[in-house]
């Protein structure tokens, strides 16, 4: 990375899971003046098993929407993280940095219901330990 990011944007398809855990992550776990937004290429709505996830950790995300890219302030993005896996990401309209973090998609697990929140509650671990290297990385420690 080559430099700490200040506006990051989480860009998936539907921005109703990956997208909105990785939102509510970061701004658990940002430093101090980082803006962090999601949106998706066509967004749907949020995943109740992504609250239910994110609720288990202690963070509410029952109040986030999911959202194009016309709702994100795109002129102050400077970070750009994708996290589609096995469809096709979205792109975004101006030269930003850039990191792919390529995660399946919880949402498309098929199964009981425990075991469609195991695979949210995976994904969620994923995402907070790469920010936790996002984070630590930027901060030069």
């Amino acid at each position: 990375m080559t430099k700490p990011p200040r506006h990051i944007l989480f860009l998936c398809v539907a921005n109703s899971a990956r997208s909105q855990m990785a939102e509510g992550l970061a701004r658990a776990m940002a430093p101090e003046g980082v803006e962090v937004y999601s949106a998706g290429s066509r967004p749907s709505r949020l995943n109740p098993d992504a609250v239910r996830a994110m609720a288990e950790i202690g963070i509410d995300i029952s109040h986030q929407r999911s959202k194009g890219i016309e709702a994100v302030p795109v002129e102050r993005i400077d970070t750009v993280i994708t996290l589609c896996a096995e469809e096709v990401c979205p792109t975004f309209p101006r030269p930003v940095q850039r990191l792919h973090w390529p995660l399946p998609d919880p949402a498309a697990v098929k199964g009981s219901p425990e075991e469609r929140l195991e695979a949210f509650r995976r994904v969620r671990d994923e995402i907070a330990r790469r920010l936790r290297e996002l984070f630590k990385e930027a901060s030069g420690r």
